[in-house]
């Protein structure tokens, strides 16, 4: 397998946020998470995130939706899975084995990038995550709820603020996966433009275990190919 420079960083820098984060949409920091999650397998979202920081808007789409359900210990546990674009517009797709019986705790990653078998990263590597949200919580609270039309529609939505970061955050239990409608930041926006009855698991191929030791060694390999 050949690890592209975007490759290295995504999987350095990208899969512990995939993990943790979700790409970009932190799933431990929201209020969404604890108040509007309620997955159904099959059913997905589709956001556009532009992202204002920096002077110069860059606007992307990520899809979020829910692709298999398993018990883990007793408890339920859902695949959430994360599909975007890297910066050469090549599909990246990340999938957390996650359960939220109160707290949130994440069981397995896999990740692959286009061209690329599915890798499962260890959880040393990304954390087994567990929080029960309360510090991160105690900074958002309700200001009522509202109507929002967003390219997906017209929503009821709690409408939440975080008067620490300046951000606010539009739910609805009606929107599968996240629960997100709308997000506002000073650093980036994002809204709802589509909901997927039948999302499908865009994980392809056998799921190889990550190795750091070899792509270490085929980074170094790439480097002396070099001229």
């Amino acid at each position: 397998m050949k690890w592209t420079n975007c490759g290295v960083a995504l999987v350095i820098l990208g899969i512990a946020s995939i993990a943790q984060a979700q790409m970009g949409m932190d799933y431990f920091t929201r209020p969404a998470i604890t108040k509007v999650f309620h997955p159904t397998v099959g059913k997905g979202s589709v956001y556009q995130t532009t992202n204002t920081s920096g002077g110069d808007d860059k606007t992307s789409t990520t899809e979020i939706g829910i692709v298999g359900k398993e018990s883990v210990d007793g408890k339920d546990a859902y695949w959430v899975e994360t599909s975007m674009t890297d910066p050469k517009g090549q599909p990246v797709v990340g999938k957390t084995l996650m359960s939220l019986q109160g707290e949130v705790t994440i069981h397995r990653v896999i990740f692959q990038q286009a061209g690329q078998p599915a890798m499962e990263m260890p959880m040393n590597m990304t954390g087994q995550h567990k929080s029960t949200g309360e510090v991160n919580l105690n900074d958002w609270h309700s200001v009522g709820t509202e109507s929002v039309t967003v390219p997906a529609g017209t929503f009821t939505c709690e409408h939440w603020k975080n008067e620490k970061n300046g951000s606010e955050i539009w739910t609805s239990d009606k929107v599968p996966s996240y629960g997100v409608v709308k997000e506002l930041s000073n650093k980036r926006s994002m809204v709802l433009v589509k909901i997927i009855d039948n999302y499908p698991d865009k994980i392809t191929g056998p799921v190889q275990k990550f190795d750091m030791q070899q792509m270490m060694q085929q980074m170094q390999q790439q480097r002396q190919q070099k001229p």
